[in-house]
């Protein structure tokens, strides 16, 4: 087989699909074979293809905040084990020190060894969110950690599969080893071995590839579809000005950027400088997390349909001063920062950027359980408008992009009734384009539970841009069997009795232009 210093065009195209077709593939095996209802029905998951360096080459479009940062994960392994690692092994990680985004996103790595078995020559890795991880409430998204150790179990590069054996015994010894257990590790078990199973599909399909294009042209397309992103990137970098913004959010505390952009080499800056220290709630992002949503922003602002890939950040200069909310130091609670914070971040770049008006600029997790069920959705809001289009009406934004589990399936799998689930009209900004509108979601407890809403944008309207109005906030409330109100804060903990309906609002987009 012929290689080549510059890529064949059509070939390219060829590659580029078949490696996102492998990703997708990888998805596929997931969802049919996982338990629980995050990753089966509400598509909680992502999966990619790395190089041997553990750089990003493709993924399936599953979840931004996931893709942006798996990259981190694989090559913490490839620097923590580098030299152990063997044909058959599958390694856990969920570190959000060490590109983990938050502990119920677990990820699954397998190397992919070379025919003789001596040499790694790629990584596929999958990210799934674990229905319960242990932690201070069920469902693993406390709303008010304070340490990470509150926050479930942590996974660090943690032997899964050795050499083709699964190492049960030791993996239900480290769920239930802990201050705070996991709650239900049959299911974590069976998610797991879903996720090995999505791996092992990734890997017959590299081999499939490499069999039939041999190992070298496979290898130099890598580089050459990271090398295609990057250059697409840079084509939109061309376009942009400098810019600068600062985002409040609900807590006080300021996310700031600012945005240089480098003519010459098509490069930007992109500075955090200023942004909020560290903070005692769960909204510090991890680094990963604030390079997720960097990634995420210069994709979207590429025209060309390419896969994110590490390619996308070479023209990028990311400073995230170390100690301050989206740069934490051990042992910070994050929980909220790969959720809420993430989203934020992105607003604010498209902000400083003046592409886009703020979107809901949250995920309004919601979660309930008891020691038999735990369960956590995302829920949806309004998206912001921008320059030449309204904004869309009930939609996941940005960072997230799962879906909502059906009412027949919630019900039928939990003690709750979903009483109704309508758009929030007039939410939106107005503008001469305007933003989308929120929804109204109220679901009725059938059992005693505790629930949890960990939200944003409850305060801080999301912002409209060139005299767009503000979207409007959102609002948590619970209505009491005996028919009285309770108003609930951006983030709660509260015991839900039978009769009582908990009621989310959620926030709509912000209008662009006057």
């Amino acid at each position: 087989m012929y290689t080549t210093s510059q890529p064949d065009p059509v070939r390219l195209e060829i590659f580029k699909n078949l490696y996102q077709f492998i990703a997708e593939q990888m998805g596929i095996v997931l969802q049919n074979t996982a338990a629980s209802v995050n990753i089966k029905e509400r598509l909680d998951f992502s999966c990619a293809i790395f190089d041997s360096s553990g750089l990003l080459v493709a993924n399936a479009p599953h979840i931004p905040v996931h893709l942006g940062s798996m990259s981190e994960s694989v090559r913490s392994l490839i620097n923590d084990k580098g030299d152990t690692l063997k044909p058959g092994n599958v390694y856990l990680s969920n570190n959000p020190y060490n590109g983990g985004t938050h502990l119920p996103d677990v990820t699954a790595i397998t190397p992919v060894f070379d025919e003789d078995g001596k040499q790694v020559i790629f990584y596929v890795a999958s990210r799934g969110h674990q229905a319960d991880i242990g932690g201070i409430t069920p469902g693993s998204m406390p709303p008010h950690s304070t340490t990470v150790e509150e926050e479930g179990i942590l996974f660090d590069n943690f032997l899964l599969v050795e050499e083709g054996n699964f190492q049960e015994t030791l993996v239900r010894q480290h769920l239930s080893n802990h201050i705070y257990p996991a709650r239900n590790p049959d299911q974590n078990l069976a998610d797991f071995k879903a996720q090995i199973a999505a791996n092992e599909r990734g890997v017959q399909e590299l081999r499939k590839i490499i069999s039939q294009y041999g190992l070298e042209t496979v290898q130099t397309y890598m580089k050459f579809v990271q090398d295609n992103a990057e250059e697409a990137v840079r084509r939109a970098i061309d376009v942009l000005k400098d810019g600068s913004f600062t985002y409040e959010m609900d807590s006080g505390a300021e996310i700031k950027v600012q945005v240089t952009i480098a003519r010459k080499n098509r490069s930007a800056k992109i500075d955090f400088t200023g942004t909020s220290e560290q903070l005692n709630s769960n909204f510090n992002a991890p680094k990963a997390v604030t390079q997720a949503a960097v990634l995420y922003v210069f994709r979207t602002l590429a025209d060309d349909n390419i896969p994110l890939n590490a390619g996308c950040l070479n023209p990028l200069e990311i400073i995230i001063p170390s100690g301050c909310m989206l740069n934490p130091t051990y042992p910070a609670a994050v929980v909220a920062g790969n959720v809420e914070t993430s989203q934020t971040i992105v607003d604010a770049l498209y902000g400083a950027l003046g592409v886009m008006a703020a979107s809901a600029g949250t995920m309004n997790n919601f979660t309930f359980g008891n020691d038999r069920y735990q369960y956590y959705e995302t829920i949806c809001g309004g998206s912001g408008a921008g320059i030449d289009f309204d904004g869309t009406d009930g939609v996941q934004t940005h960072m997230t992009n799962s879906r909502l589990t059906d009412p027949e399936v919630l019900e039928t799998r939990y003690p709750v009734l979903l009483e109704s689930f309508s758009l929030r009209p007039n939410s939106g900004g107005k503008g001469k384009h305007s933003g989308g509108n929120g929804v109204i979601r109220r679901i009725k407890f059938l059992e005693p539970m505790t629930a949890n809403i960990l939200s944003g944008h409850r305060f801080v309207r999301p912002f409209g841009l060139n005299g767009g109005e503000a979207g409007l906030v959102g609002r948590n409330w619970i209505q009491r069997q005996d028919g009285s109100q309770e108003s609930l804060d951006s983030t709660a903990t509260v015991e839900m009795q039978p009769g009582d309906v908990f009621v989310i609002e959620t926030p709509g987009g912000g209008g662009f232009g006057e």
